[in-house]
């Protein structure tokens, strides 16, 4: 083997699995650049099939591993990501992109004179490989919360077509990827990316958005693509044509039934009902082959897919409305407790402690002490805001627009909010974020209930005079429209359930005692109280 420049010569099998023999298992970035050289090589010089498929083949698990490895770089990273997540995001997707060029370069087996396949199987392991490293490209750009690249579902939906055309899109593959299943089809790789993306994957932490990677594997061949039925338009389909996933058909364009696919997921609806049953009957998520997870996270999660897996209707909490305007924001609890406050927080000199009925008016009612007073929106130069154009609103939420310009931003983390239409700081959590191709980010965000008042706390000692030192939090109080009780948020790490905490507000300090979690976000958690 001899090195034309960067590539290398692959004159037969053995030369090739000579070069794969020396990658190192040791040093991920060393072996995915060495991978990589070896794809750019059979890419600038396809051996025949006999040579090409074989490699391709040997190549998928140490791929695998290697991307593993490197995802860790950029996942769960603030968006926009920085120069060295960006690279690793990068070269992670141009394997996947090679990978998928590669094994379209093997060479389809002969069809005899009536179209049908010599080899359907090989056929079908071609297009399934193929199918998988686009989905692949496709899913990577989810783990990363980055927008998808023009014309990808249109390059998943042509190898699918393919696979119907050629009569293989249901003729069993081995997989041996993936450990939960061995044997697979062309079929159920397109149908997993489709369940993928129905579960609003910008919407998920990186823990639920591996499992449903993982539930989507091994539940998509229950799932069935048919063609359109005459009677009545699905609810959701699938048009070949369009650089679309499944969506509504109320969005759809006149397209002729040859373009067209509807999913049948009535078997997967039945399996996700069973195991929900099998786990309330304490079976744990391990036993049913549902992954490491608490009985609770999972039911959680198979909950909340349960409606779009099955294409029910889901119909929203709150009605969005089309809004203009601009909306400002920060994150960072010592940032957030300046613009919620007004004021920068600041360790007390003394602290004194209160009857429980001055405590309880003050918590109830403060931000109701002087009504008509808004709070001015001063700038400090530790504690800047971003500008957000405002996209839509609802009763409990925002969508978000802003250039790559500003603080960086981390899926599920906490947010001071401005609307466009008020005066006064929010708490929100990033619930859906995405980075453009351009840079941009598209964010929404949820409001916790509840007009915050920003607090001092620390962990009760039986000391009098504690040496902790107080940390920003926020009290929200009690909204009894919607059925909130008050709750604290605070810091990640603070909470411990029944311990106590000191909590400040002023120089006044009283004990609480922390209950349940009411919601998680990467930064911060709140949390149910009772005063003591």
């Amino acid at each position: 083997m001899t090195g034309n420049g960067s590539l290398l010569e692959i004159s037969g099998l053995q030369d090739g699995l000579g070069l794969l023999a020396r990658v190192p298992a040791d040093d991920p970035l060393v072996a995915e650049q060495q991978l990589l050289r070896i794809l750019d090589s059979l890419l600038a010089a396809p051996p025949p099939r006999a040579v090409l498929l074989p490699l391709l083949e040997r190549m998928r698990a140490p791929l695998a591993a290697i991307a593993d490895e490197m995802v860790r770089g950029y996942q769960n990273s603030p968006l926009p990501l920085d120069e060295e997540a960006d690279d690793l995001f990068g070269r992670v997707v141009r394997g996947w992109r090679k990978m998928a060029q590669a094994y379209a370069l093997c060479e389809m087996p002969a069809s005899d004179a009536e179209g049908r396949l010599s080899d359907p199987a090989l056929a079908a392991t071609i297009l399934h490989r193929s199918l998988h490293y686009v989905g692949m490209v496709i899913f990577e750009h989810y783990r990363a919360h980055r927008e998808l690249p023009a014309g990808i579902w249109l390059e998943l939906h042509a190898l699918y077509r393919n696979a119907e055309s050629w009569g293989v899109a249901y003729t069993p593959v081995e997989n041996g990827l993936e450990t939960t299943l061995h044997a697979t089809h062309c079929a159920a790789a397109y149908a997993a990316q489709l369940l993928i993306e129905i579960a609003s994957p910008y919407s998920q932490s990186i823990r639920d958005l591996a499992l449903i990677r993982r539930w989507a594997a091994m539940w998509a061949p229950l799932v069935a693509i048919r063609p359109l039925d005459d009677d009545s338009l699905p609810p959701y389909l699938v048009e070949l044509n369009r650089d679309q996933p499944l969506h509504q058909s109320a969005s759809a364009e006149e397209a002729s039934d040859q373009e067209t696919r509807q999913l049948d997921t009535s078997r997967l609806g039945l399996q996700i009902d069973h195991l929900l049953g099998q786990l309330r009957q304490r079976i744990t998520p391990s036993q049913l082959g549902l992954g490491d997870e608490t009985t609770g996270h999972v039911v959680r999660l198979l909950g909340h897919l349960a409606r779009p897996w099955t294409q029910s209707a889901l119909p929203r909490r709150f009605r969005r409305f089309p809004t203009s305007g601009i909306a400002l924001s920060c994150s960072g609890f010592d940032s957030i407790y300046y613009h919620v406050s007004g004021e920068v927080f600041e360790q007390p000199d003394s602290a004194d402690v209160y009857s429980r009925g001055e405590f309880n008016e003050i918590f109830t009612f403060r931000e109701q002490v002087e009504p008509g007073l808004a709070l001015n929106i001063r700038q400090h130069a530790d504690y800047p805001v971003d500008e957000w154009a405002v996209i839509n609103h609802s009763a409990n939420g925002f969508r978000l627009v802003r250039g790559c310009a500003g603080q960086r931003v981390t899926h599920g983390e906490l947010l001071a909010l401005c609307p466009h239409d008020g005066e006064r700081f929010l708490l929100v959590q990033v619930t859906w974020l995405m980075q453009e191709a351009a840079g941009g980010l598209v964010a929404g965000v949820a409001i916790l209930p509840g007009m915050p008042v920003g607090v001092g706390v620390r962990p009760s000692t039986d000391v009098m005079a504690s040496s902790e030192r107080f940390v920003p939090a926020f009290l929200l109080p009690e909204v009894p429209a919607i059925r909130e009780e008050a709750s604290l948020v605070l810091p990640t790490g603070l909470y411990q359930a029944s311990h106590r905490l000191d909590i400040r507000v002023g120089a006044d300090v009283r004990q609480v005692r922390m209950n349940h979690v009411l919601q998680l976000g990467s930064d911060f958690v709140r949390i149910s109280y009772q005063s003591i």
